[in-house]
């Protein structure tokens, strides 16, 4: 997790190529032309690859059909002339051969090389030697070559490489047995090139891959074209969608046409506009019911201020009454009390609804509000029989905040914390760091369920409704406290655990514009498990709140 809260998913990718992932995983029409392009050059070289060998082998063969249809003739003229030769000595001989050399090497339909060499079985005669019309050849026909020539077993071939300007190109070395003259038998071998065939699979292959090269670039350009056609209705869609979602309800999709996606630009737009209509009418009810608890809190002041005198006229005329009339007067004042706590709370919390509460922000040390709201709760402490201890640290907490909303937050959480505390103690702490002060309130009572430490915020929620409120609370004091913390730009969040008490930790920025990531103080506490239960508010959490609503402030005094 980096600094501001934020999870990574791994190692960036840095330059041409993390773009290019970050662009294909965002892009649906990226992903479909990359797809397409890696498929079709494998398909084409698939193909491509095919052909060539098919060409290649075809071209081959017929020129080897050629070949040795042009050497066996040759070689049949060869031995009719030696046949029908009346030499009668070795000097002769070798004259015959040397006169039929360039007419083996001319008389064929191609051009091509001529070696003659005598085998092992030829006869020993003086002045009759091998002859070639290259000698740089002879190391090509090999052994093996030379051995099934010898065995008699008819036309015999292999492939070579033939040393050429270029240094060496496909060949063919076509041989058989000819018995000449007073010599006996000798090894006739034709080299053939093939230069002329590889220049012209050269070229069929170069055609081959400029095809395959426009046919990728024509699937590029068809599957661009065709993915756009799909894909930009999504993204106008998507923005669309996006707009909607920031709270732009005319947003609508320009409809064309009668196909597919002109049906689902008609279906998006019908129903942004039932969901226009349900907002509004939403916002109607909500604006009603906020104007009404509004009107009401206000309306009933009146008559409210007219029975508070009344009923101190009455109250303080008790001791004239009797006991059940004086206990009746009394029941009435209290009540009429936290009738006018409830009627200032609605109030409060109608303003929140309407957005129109605001903050006078100061820049005050925390630890000083906290002593005046401890100083107010002792009372009821005393009362409950509750220990109150208070943790803070030496160097002064100070932050941006409006210290009347602050010390009702901590106000009500201690009154929280004592109700519940069953006469245990109730601890509070104080701490800060460079981002953020908070303070932790922590009771040992009766403690909370994990479904009570989810909904402990709710208005006039209760964890127990036989449980009654021996402090005369409205139900909404933790509501209220949970608004003036978002206000702040905070986090007010809940732990418990049934039978070993609760705690509530409020964390508020130092200076307005923090982003909350962490918290001085652990809402957990030390001694409890990994596994208890914990509330977070739902609209802020840590790492994710935006940024406060506090104005900035000239520092009054510098932080020590």
């Amino acid at each position: 997790m980096s600094a501001d809260g934020v999870v990574a998913e791994g190692p960036a990718l840095a330059g041409p190529l993390g773009r290019l992932a970050r662009r294909w995983r965002r892009s649906i029409q990226v992903k479909v032309v990359s797809t397409a392009l890696v498929v079709g050059t494998v398909l084409l070289l698939v193909l491509g690859g095919y052909l060539s060998g098919s060409i290649r082998d075809g071209v081959f063969d017929q020129r080897l059909d050629e070949v040795l249809l042009d050497s066996a003739r040759t070689t049949q003229q060869a031995q009719l002339t030696f046949d029908t030769s009346t030499a009668a000595t070795s000097t002769q001989v070798q004259l015959l051969l040397n006169d039929m050399l360039p007419k083996l090497r001319s008389s064929g339909t191609s051009s091509r090389e001529v070696v003659l060499l005598r085998t092992e079985a030829a006869q020993v005669a003086p002045g009759i030697v091998d002859i070639t019309t290259a000698q740089a050849l002879i190391p090509l026909i090999s052994d093996a070559l030379r051995a099934a020539v010898v065995r008699g077993d008819g036309q015999q071939w292999q492939s070579v490489a033939v040393p050429d300007a270029t240094g060496s190109g496909p060949g063919i070395v076509v041989g058989s047995l000819v018995e000449v003259p007073l010599a006996g038998p000798f090894e006739l071998y034709f080299v053939y090139s093939l230069g002329a065939e590889q220049d012209t699979l050269g070229f069929i292959q170069g055609v081959l891959l400029v095809g395959a090269a426009a046919l990728i670039a024509i699937l590029v350009v068809i599957t661009f074209v065709s993915t756009r056609q799909v894909v930009s209705p999504v993204q106008r869609a998507a923005l669309s969608a996006e707009r909607l979602a920031e709270g732009h309800l005319g947003e609508r999709l320009a409809v064309r046409g009668s196909d597919e996606m002109a049906t689902l630009g008609r279906s998006f737009n019908e129903m942004a506009a039932s969901l226009q209509r349900q907002i509004e009418q939403m916002e109607a009810l909500s604006a009603l019911q906020r104007r009404f608890v509004s009107d009401v809190s206000h309306e009933l002041r009146t008559p409210l201020t007219t029975i508070r005198m009344a009923a101190e006229m009455i109250n303080d005329a008790k001791d004239e009454f009797n006991p059940v009339v004086r206990r009746s007067a009394e029941l009435l004042s209290l009540q009429l009390d936290r009738f006018e706590s409830l009627l200032a709370d609605l109030l409060e919390i109608s303003r929140f609804d309407a957005g129109a509460a605001t903050l006078d922000a100061e820049h005050r040390d925390v630890r000083d509000i906290v002593d005046r709201a401890v100083d107010n709760a002792v009372p009821l402490a005393s009362a409950k029989g509750v220990f109150l201890s208070v943790d803070y640290e030496d160097a002064p907490a100070r932050a941006d905040v409006d210290p009347v909303r602050l010390e009702r937050i901590v106000r009500n959480l201690l009154v929280n914390a004592i109700e519940h505390a069953e006469e245990g103690p109730v601890e509070v702490t104080v701490a800060s760091d460079a981002q953020a002060v908070a303070v932790h309130v922590r009771d040992f009572g009766v403690g909370m369920t994990a479904e009570a430490a989810t909904r402990v915020f709710d208005r006039f929620w209760r964890a127990d409704p036989a449980r009654a409120r021996t402090t005369g609370g409205t139900g909404l004091g933790l509501a209220i406290s949970l608004e003036d913390a978002r206000l702040h730009g905070g986090w007010l969040e809940a732990w418990g655990r049934p039978g070993e008490g609760a705690a509530f930790r409020l964390t508020l920025p130092r200076r307005a514009g923090i982003r909350l990531a962490t918290s001085p103080v652990p809402l957990v506490p030390e001694s409890a498990e990994p596994r208890d239960p914990v509330h977070h508010d739902p609209h802020s959490t840590p790492g994710g709140y935006g940024a406060a609503s506090v104005p900035v402030l000239a520092d009054d005094e510098e932080d020590a």
